[in-house]
């Protein structure tokens, strides 16, 4: 029975197509590629968990030289000989050399290298994960708050929206906001002179209820003192969108 190609187990895995009916009958039937589409979602599900991750070093080298090595050696391992699954013996230098096996077939051989190259993949998203847990654990001591605000739901937005900002020692913008309202396009950070509504963008607020903004070093948080979400479209516009959700006026 001949099996699915790699490629379209490949976007089977990672959603880019959806299985037809032939797909769905084949892999009821056939185990090695089940197997193998099921690999491939692990790494494709890996390799999603670490969307979010932002602005984190690269990972050592040595740890690159450490999955390569890996490979290496698991391209060393004996064969296994059809029907018999024990590995070939070693040649010994005085015995007559046994007559060449044919080559692994396609199949046997891309099944291999799938999953050396699952194994690497797999390796490196955990490499990322575990760099962030370093990076949590070495994280510097929580610095002094010189200004915050109580950020509360502003015009038509649901009141259960809240949010809360901390300006910080180091000159950093910290919020943390819960039910915000979900938008078609994304959420933006402002800081707003209330004596005369000049603003300015302090950077987008990302999928997650926490952001860590930097603040311009000369701004005078006297004037622009109202911190500000609005709900933002992908139109290319940079003003202000007029729809804020959420507003709160910094305090000493």
């Amino acid at each position: 029975m001949p099996h699915l190609e790699h490629d379209r187990l490949v976007f089977l895995a990672l959603g880019e197509s959806a299985a037809d009916d032939s797909d769905r009958t084949h892999l009821d039937a056939c185990p090695p590629c089940r197997d193998e589409l099921d690999s491939l979602r692990h790494v494709a599900g890996l390799g999603a968990a670490t969307q979010d991750l932002r602005d984190l070093p690269d990972p050592p080298e040595h740890l690159w030289q450490g999955i390569t090595a890996e490979i290496r050696a698991a391209e060393q391992l004996p064969t296994l000989v059809p029907g018999r699954g024990q590995p070939v013996a070693a040649e010994r230098a005085d015995d007559p050399p046994p007559p060449a096996a044919a080559p692994a077939p396609r199949r046997a051989r891309r099944a291999r290298w799938s999953r050396y190259a699952v194994t690497a993949v797999a390796a490196a998203a955990l490499a990322v994960v575990g760099t962030v847990a370093v990076l949590r654990e070495e994280a510097p001591p929580e610095q002094a708050v010189t200004a915050r605000a109580t950020l509360v739901a502003y015009g038509s937005t649901p009141p259960a929206a809240r949010g809360d900002a901390r300006v910080l020692g180091n000159g950093e913008l910290h919020l943390h906001v819960t039910n915000l309202p979900a938008v078609p396009g994304y959420y933006e950070v402002w800081l707003i002179n209330p004596q005369n509504m000049e603003m300015f963008s302090v950077g987008v607020l990302g999928s997650g209820p926490d952001v860590l903004l930097p603040l311009p070093p000369n701004v005078d948080l006297a004037q622009y003192s109202v911190v500000d979400v609005s709900a933002e479209e992908f139109d290319n516009n940079t003003a202000h969108s007029g729809d804020s959700l959420l507003r709160g006026s910094l305090t000493g």
